[in-house]
């Protein structure tokens, strides 16, 4: 097994299942035009994004962490008409290409992106009661993996969907010794989600263009309280 192999089997998959479009083909050109890490979910992790948001009958999305809104494009395709989807980005410039990104595809009234560290932004929204959110797509640093978890408990309710991103980190996740705050930040995040009553989760590996990851897929089970 090779990264080669993991590429064409990729290709071959989103060819036929995940096609691009103008607006997708669009966002990565803009993003790479401005520098912006090429760090987005391939394209089949894209459209399992847009599958678990319309399988959920999401009508309201949480993301923390923009970057330049291709994942977001996915999003806010599953969203019904008067959906809502608030995506949290902590660099300005990379917002900025998001916004516009949204725009050329004819979401930017459906999906907005605010800028800011997360751990501002989330105390934010919910003294404005932005919540409950139907789905929350957590692809931010991942070192505050937990605290980000911590915050969609609050902003979630009974039924909704929580997913992380990047929680293999090419198996280093096993090694509680590596140094990385990536590590760190996943593994509490891990043991969070162990111990956390209101939670009923799972988390798989992924090969792929993406390299060795993996994702934790999770459901609220029960309110704060029990309920």
């Amino acid at each position: 097994m090779t990264q080669e192999l993991w590429n064409t089997v990729d290709r071959y998959l989103t060819g036929l299942l995940a096609p691009a479009d103008e607006a997708l083909t669009a966002a990565l050109a803009a993003s790479d035009a401005a520098g912006l890490p090429p760090i987005a979910v391939a394209p089949n992790q894209g459209k399992l994004l847009h599958l678990l948001a319309r399988i959920q009958g999401a009508r309201t999305v949480l993301e923390l962490g923009t970057l330049g809104g291709y994942s977001t494009i996915w999003l806010a395709r599953a969203l019904p008409a008067d959906g809502r989807l608030i995506s949290l980005e902590f660099d300005p410039a990379h917002a900025e290409v998001a916004r516009g990104n949204l725009a050329r595809a004819g979401l930017d009234t459906v999906a907005e992106v605010r800028t800011g560290a997360a751990l501002d932004t989330l105390p934010k929204l919910a003294a404005e009661g932005a919540g409950p959110f139907d789905l929350v797509f957590i692809d931010a640093d991942k070192r505050n993996n937990a605290a980000y978890l911590t915050w969609a408990l609050e902003l979630t309710r009974p039924g909704s969907v929580i997913v992380v991103d990047n929680v293999v980190r090419g198996g280093r996740i096993t090694d509680p010794a590596d140094p990385g705050e990536d590590v760190r930040g996943t593994r509490e995040m891990f043991e969070l989600v162990s111990r956390e009553p209101r939670l009923d989760a799972t988390a798989f590996q992924t090969v792929g263009t993406k390299g060795w990851d993996g994702l934790l897929v999770a459901r609220v089970v029960r309110g704060a309280e029990g309920a």
